[in-house]
């Protein structure tokens, strides 16, 4: 019994949290004609093209999403840009992407000039302190991308100046815990949506406690943080760090219609 036990532990923290991928779909639209489905990406830490990452691109192509966002640590070092850019090969390059920096990308000393190459070449924009105004289903949308909150250099004031004024403003922020200083900087800007990741949901938890959170997670760990403006979703990402399993914390996709 002991060992059926054991054995079944190790089949969830080394396989089925990491590669059996919880969808989460959430609606926080206000119009409801011309919705804007956005699907999130977090935190791929990728190393090689697994059979999981082709269900994700497929599954991205049968939704057909307004926007990706890929929301940092999507590489920990230069030598995986390659076997990253296979990956979203598969993704429909039709589809407009926004990328931002996590805290591996500087690490890892990852080539960003590469980085943001093979971004370019998969219809993905890497943003670091920058934004762009977009139109889509007749609404204008905002998306601010931010540099990673702990190894590279946030300027939430640079990355809005010359913001056009649009009905729906997203941010991209790979920690957290940078919601706190966006809250004070932001003044009367109306951000509708944070989008962070990190954590990775605390990668092992229990019951939903995490013993160990990375810094620059703060006392955000997943899921919704609603109590105060603006809004903010942090998904556990994809990948691991530091050691190869997850438990009480399964990787996720998030899709959300705004």
């Amino acid at each position: 019994m002991l060992l059926a036990t054991i054995g079944l532990v190790l089949l969830d923290g080394f396989w089925f949290e990491k590669y059996v991928i919880d969808w989460n779909y959430f609606d926080i639209s206000k119009p409801k004609n011309n919705k804007i489905k956005i699907i999130q990406i977090s935190d791929l830490h990728f190393e090689t093209l697994r059979y999981f990452h082709k269900s994700i691109a497929k599954k991205i192509n049968d939704l057909q999403p307004d926007l990706i966002f890929i929301t940092g640590d999507s590489v920990n070092n230069t030598d995986k840009i390659d076997a990253l850019d296979t990956f979203l090969q598969l993704i429909d390059n039709t589809i407009p992407k926004y990328a931002i920096t996590g805290n591996w990308e500087y690490w890892g000393e990852v080539d960003l000039l590469k980085l943001e190459t093979m971004f370019s070449k998969n219809n993905c924009e890497l943003l670091i302190n920058e934004s762009r105004s977009i139109s889509i289903k007749n609404r204008s949308v905002s998306v601010i991308g931010i540099d990673d909150f702990v190894g590279g250099y946030p300027d939430f004031q640079k990355a809005v100046t010359n913001l056009r004024n649009t009905e729906t403003n997203i941010v991209l922020t790979h920690c957290p815990q940078h919601r706190d200083t966006i809250v004070v900087e932001k003044a009367d800007l109306h951000i509708d949506l944070v989008l962070s990741g990190h954590t990775h949901g605390g990668q092992i938890s229990f019951l939903g406690f995490a013993p160990i959170t990375p810094q620059g997670s703060g006392r955000y760990l997943k899921g919704w943080y609603t109590e105060t403006e603006p809004i903010m979703y942090v998904s556990k990402g994809i990948g691991t760090s530091a050691i190869p399993i997850r438990f009480g914390a399964r990787a996720e996709m998030v899709e959300i219609d705004i």
